[in-house]
């Protein structure tokens, strides 16, 4: 089997979200999603990284991904490039998926749990307590909730006065005064507070019993936040904003994170997401994925859930499920009751929609076996010395192998190359014996 094409898709609302498709020879297609600036995500599908895996092996997922990342790490991985090597790699796991007949995270050494608790992000900040009523009678029982970001503005972040402390603090007060201890919640920050008002909101908020404390600093300094978590019983849950194991490690090995939320469509997909829920189960911190985006994410969240001990709750945001979600796949996240349950079709488990390549507003992209860059194989790079820059293709310059060229070590040199290596020793060797 071998990858065919590489689509992409995306629709003007909502403009940030963009799906993969990576199609095979065989006639199975992988399907990937990520969220944010979607054109540019898109470029980098077609013109940075499809030349790297059109023409290979789709089941040689960890290859891929180290092509991928190096290749985007020479001049910094993070942004687009991480959010394509995303729904790249998600699109090749779901394909291995469907080939074997199973679910994702059968692959990743099967179920240790039919399902997790979701939890329900957003809300109006008025009628909370209603709110909160609403989700019980539907079985969900954590909720997240973000008052404090607007009060940030005026003063970035550096002072709370007490009637603004008195008015972020209405909306959790009117939860427990309506429904008292029947639902945990949680405070979202997005990394608008200096140290000393964070440490001041969190310790308000001690009173109310705060499932966790997401963001309420930037995510810039490890040391820091490590200090907000020395100040507070509340567990600081550390977030989306930090990508791949290497930027969350520091994080949970020094404390300041004691529950943490990867975003699988942002840091690297199923792949590292895997890395970062084993690296967190060695320090016995809890995983709990981020989801604010779209459907196809809750779909390869619930893989790794279903797959890590130390899953412990998942996002959601319930105008999306019964909304533009039904619009884009079918079928749909299997929530109920408050429970996401594992996933039964093989693959990722879910599929776009025949009738979103009908909308007049969709935009699809296909990049081919043409792009494929000449010399490389599938172990690796290959060519060193050998691609002749004047034969380049439009979608991967010769510009960029030749900086490629001063910065990476190929990885044929550990493979091919040690082969033609082996066989020229072996040659010598046979004729100095003959001799």
């Amino acid at each position: 089997m071998k990858i065919s094409n590489i689509e992409t898709v995306r629709v003007s609302d909502p403009a940030d979200a963009i799906w993969v498709r990576v199609h095979t020879d065989t006639g199975l297609i992988g399907l990937g999603e990520t969220w944010y600036a979607s054109r540019t995500v898109e470029s980098a599908v077609h013109d940075h990284f499809a030349p790297l895996i059109v023409g290979r092996d789709p089941f040689a997922i960890e290859r891929h991904w180290l092509n991928m990342f190096r290749l985007s790490d020479h001049a910094g991985y993070g942004g687009a490039e991480l959010r394509a090597i995303s729904a790249i790699d998600m699109a090749l796991w779901d394909i291995k998926g469907q080939a074997a007949g199973v679910p994702v995270y059968e692959l990743l050494g099967g179920a240790v749990r039919k399902k997790i608790r979701v939890y329900a992000t957003g809300g109006p900040f008025e009628g909370c307590g209603e709110l909160a009523k609403e989700l019980i009678e539907d079985g969900i029982v954590a909720m997240k909730i973000g008052p404090t970001i607007p009060v940030a503005t005026p003063s970035e972040g550096q002072y709370l006065a007490p009637k603004e402390l008195d008015h972020v603090l209405k909306p959790f007060r009117d939860i427990r005064d309506t429904v008292g201890g029947d639902i945990k919640i949680a405070n979202d920050g997005h990394g608008k507070w200096s140290l000393p008002v964070a440490v001041q909101i969190a310790k308000e908020m001690e009173k109310l019993d705060i499932m966790w404390q997401e963001d309420l600093m930037p995510l810039l300094n490890s040391h820091s936040l490590r200090q907000l978590q020395e100040a507070t019983i509340t567990p600081v849950c550390i977030s989306e904003r930090l990508l791949t194991r290497w930027q969350l490690r520091e994080f949970i090995e020094n404390g300041a994170a004691q529950i943490v939320m990867p975003d699988l469509i942002w840091t690297g997909g199923i792949t590292e997401t895997h890395r970062i829920a084993i690296m967190a189960s060695a320090h016995q911190v809890p995983v709990a994925p981020h989801d604010a985006t779209g459907p196809v994410n809750i779909f390869a969240c619930a893989q790794i859930c279903m797959n890590s001990p130390n899953a412990m709750i998942m996002e959601h945001v319930r105008p999306y499920l019964y909304g533009w979600y039904g619009e884009m796949v079918d079928p749909l996240p299997p929530i109920e009751n408050g429970w996401l349950h594992a996933p039964e079709n093989p693959g990722i488990g879910t599929r776009l929609r025949p009738e979103v390549f009908d909308r007049p507003d969709v935009e699809t992209r296909v990049t081919g076996v043409d792009a494929m860059i000449p010399g490389m194989s599938d172990e690796g790079w290959v060519g060193v010395g050998l691609y002749d820059p004047n034969k380049s293709t439009d979608n991967f310059s010769a510009a960029m192998w030749s900086d490629m060229e001063n910065i990476f070590e190929f990885r044929a040199q550990g493979s091919r190359f040690d082969e033609q290596v082996d066989t020229e020793t072996d040659e010598a060797q046979n004729t100095g014996d003959a001799k």
